[in-house]
Formats: structure tokens, sequence, C-alpha cells
């Protein structure tokens, strides 16, 4: 059997997915891809896991699809029919994303950084659309990457496979935060331990009012979120919330 690639574990509330094939830069070979669903399928469905965050060995957070696995492959068996519904799960997650990144980014490792909630890297993490300079399309991950960046730049970025650095990333709205290499880890751990103050059912819901379809009028869009609202004040999420405001002590779901 097959070393595994990708790692799973959980403390405090909090699951982390490792990808661990440096050997490839942790490329999204057919197994790092299918033991990375499988992780992300448990942290979902594991009631102590509260946030999961995406994390990898080696200098390269993800260099894309598997370029070896993908030559000469039919459309069909090059993995791309199934990354979608990688990228689906982390968009749709009910639980709290947050991707780290000590180095590199390039292709669908990207959209997968863009597929999270928040995205943290160090400094001198970079990134790339290289999809063009090898004759192909960046167009299953333009489903998460286009909503996170500023159209100039993702008309830029998209057509000339240049690489950016982490600050640019930021500027443009692909990552939440650029950091020195050593402050990494603190500041990761300063959005999960945000992140777990949060009601489960009350992110979940916040990330599906976040990612919801406009509504024919304004009108209408304030009755479905006056509704959410009153939903959420009468649950026992939100009443054991308000109750531990008055008392001064820490709702009962935080780890």
């Amino acid at each position: 059997m097959a070393d595994e690639l990708v790692h799973y574990d959980v403390s405090a509330g909090v699951a982390r997915v490792t990808l661990d094939s440096p050997h490839n830069r942790n490329a999204l070979s057919a197994q790092l891809r299918r033991e990375l669903r499988d992780h992300l399928a448990t942290a979902t469905e594991d009631p102590a896991v509260r946030v999961i965050v995406l994390d990898h060995t080696g200098p390269v957070f993800c260099s894309g699809m598997d370029l070896k696995e993908a030559g000469g492959a039919s459309s069909s068996a090059q993995g791309v029919n199934e990354f979608p519904a990688i990228l689906e799960s982390l968009w749709t997650s009910p639980k709290p994303i947050v991707a780290r990144l000590a180095g590199p980014a390039r292709a669908g490792g990207v959209g997968i950084v863009a597929a999270a909630d928040i995205a943290v890297a160090a400094d001198t993490a970079t990134f790339a659309f290289t999809e063009v300079r090898i004759g192909v399309v960046p167009a299953v991950i333009s489903v998460t990457v286009l909503p996170r960046l500023l159209p100039r730049a993702a008309h830029e970025l998209f057509l000339t496979g240049e690489t950016f650095d982490a600050h640019r990333a930021k500027e443009i709205g692909l990552i939440n935060s650029a950091v020195p290499p050593t402050a990494l880890d603190d500041e990761v751990d300063r959005y999960t331990g945000m992140l777990t103050l949060g009601g489960p059912q009350a992110l979940a819901a916040t990330k599906q009012m976040l990612r919801r379809a406009p509504a024919p009028s304004m009108g209408e869009d304030f009755a479905r979120m006056l509704a959410l609202s009153a939903e959420f004040f009468a649950s026992a999420e939100g009443q054991e919330g308000i109750t531990a405001f008055a008392q001064k002590r820490r709702p009962n779901w935080v780890p």
C-alpha cells in the first residue's frame, strides 16, 4: 500500500489536513486528491471539529495538477472531472476553512487557496496561474478564484501567467494575510482561535449567507435576512450565546 499523502489530526476543535507529497511539490495526484477528499469529508462530519486548517509539508503548498499523470491521458482520466468536487466541498463546507501557506501555490493549488474562507501566507510565498503557458485554460479554478480577485488583476494574471508575491495576493483579494515566515503559525492560530469562538450553527449559516444568490429585490432580501436573524435569535445556540454574554462567561460551544 502506498504511503499516505494527506494526513489528518484533530486538536482543540481544529482539524488539520496536511498535504505531504513534497517529492512532487504536493501536486494533485490521483492518490492525493482521493485522500484530501476523504479527510475533508471526515472533518465536515465530525461534530468535534470546529475549524479546518489546510496545511502542507515541504517548501511548496501545492503545485497544481500532477502533469506526469495528466500527460497523454484522456480528459476523463486527468482528474479534471473530480477536482471540482474537492473545490466545492471546500467552498460549501459548513465549517470555516483556513489555508496555511509556507510556500508557493500554482494553478490548481491557487484554486484550493481561493476556496478556503481564510488564507494566510508567508510573505515569501508566490502564486501564479500557469495554465496558459502550457497551453491549457484555468477553467475549473476560475469558479473559486474569480469571486475573490479584482477583475483587472484576474484578467492580467490569468492571461500572462506571471508569478506574483504574497503582498500582491493580499492586495487583489486572494489571501487575507501575508506575514513573515516566523509569524505564520501565530497568525493561523489567531484566526482559528477567533473562529472557534463562533457558534457552529451560526458559522455555517453565515457562510451560506455570504454566498447566497442575489434576491430579485432589496425588499425580498431584507425579508429573507430578517427571517434568518429571527431564527437564530430564537435558537438554542443563540439563546446560549446571549445568556453567556449576560453572565460574562464563554458559551458552551467554545472548545
